[in-house]
């Protein structure tokens, strides 16, 4: 079984790019991990994190372990809309396991014990990520980092979110794939 966790931004603003990155990034991880079963472990939170299952549940049979960081309820106030709540109790629904983390201290610790989780029980990490380091603890740039320093296989979907003034903007382009640690 391929174990693939999912981190990334909240909000996505090249959404046809970060598509087509989501898309291959998901072949490249099967033509590099072969595997009968895949199994994704996503918090679900808006975002990259259902477009990545969303994505693969169109393409693949998969299952979906749902780490999440707070009680329900309270999970779904960081959701501004009747949709996004519908669409995570919806995904949530599909879910072949639920695990409920102990609550952290404060909402960032919780959600970095939710990136913890993910890290510590996947093959293969996707991160849609605009590059820059994480603007909080459990951020998707501190959760990339970790993945880095255990040597955690990436495929990194560039998010080219129009936020990020760095030189990366000049070099990558939305929904460009690059893979770290891959065979």
């Amino acid at each position: 079984m391929l174990t693939i966790g999912v981190t990334g931004h909240r909000e996505i603003t090249q959404m046809n790019q970060v598509i087509s990155g989501v898309d291959l990034a998901l072949r490249k991880i099967k033509e590099s991990f072969p595997s009968d079963e895949i199994t994704i472990i996503s918090p679900l939170a808006e975002g990259a994190d259902r477009l990545v299952v969303l994505r693969a549940k169109e393409k693949d049979e998969v299952h979906l372990t749902v780490p999440l960081p707070l009680d329900v309820s309270e999970y779904m106030r960081d959701f501004n809309t009747v949709a996004s709540k519908e669409e995570f109790t919806r995904l949530l629904e599909q879910a072949d396991q639920i695990i409920e983390l102990p609550a952290g201290v404060t909402r960032e610790t919780s959600y970095l014990a939710s990136g913890f989780y993910l890290l510590n029980n996947s093959d293969v990490l996707i991160a849609i990520w605009d590059g820059q380091p994480a603007r909080g603890s459990g951020g998707t740039g501190q959760i990339v980092a970790e993945a880095r320093e255990k040597l955690i296989p990436i495929a990194w979907i560039f998010s080219g979110d129009s936020a990020s003034h760095s030189q990366l903007q000049s070099r990558k382009k939305p929904g460009e794939v690059t893979l770290e640690n891959f065979p």
